[in-house]
């Protein structure tokens, strides 16, 4: 079985493995792609609008922890919250999918995912996250 390898970044040949499509049969493609496509459009959106995007769900202290780092620096941000662990896991699932990342909050920096909140504070704590402001 081969994997979508497309995925690159500028510093390493990173990649995720991606069931390529031609693995998946055709009667079912749409089905995948338009499963919560709309949950997955708006992070987008969200992400395209805003130099900060917290995505997050009720419950789960992580996503207060990312925001509250934020609130301290004073840095604007964009908070989108579904679900709580019992309610919308499917639809929080999209998002897992897409980004690869497996646990919520899921941090976006001028486009970039950075992970979920303690991510977030190594950066804050490293000065990276200034830097990746300040570009």
């Amino acid at each position: 079985m081969t994997c979508n390898r497309s995925n690159k970044t500028k510093e390493s040949d990173m990649s995720r493995s991606v069931l390529d499509e031609d693995h998946i049969h055709p009667a079912i493609r749409r089905s995948i792609a338009d499963k919560h496509a709309d949950i997955v459009g708006e992070v987008q959106a969200a992400v395209a609008g805003s130099k900060v995007v917290v995505v997050g769900m009720a419950q789960n202290p992580f996503p207060r922890k990312a925001c509250k780092a934020l609130d301290a620096l004073g840095t604007p941000y964009k908070y989108l919250e579904y679900g709580s662990y019992l309610g919308q896991w499917r639809r929080r699932n999209a998002l897992k999918m897409w980004t690869g990342w497996p646990t919520f909050p899921m941090v976006f920096v001028k486009g970039v995912l950075v992970g979920g909140a303690s991510e977030l504070q190594r950066l804050i704590d490293s000065g990276e996250f200034s830097r990746m402001m300040a570009d």
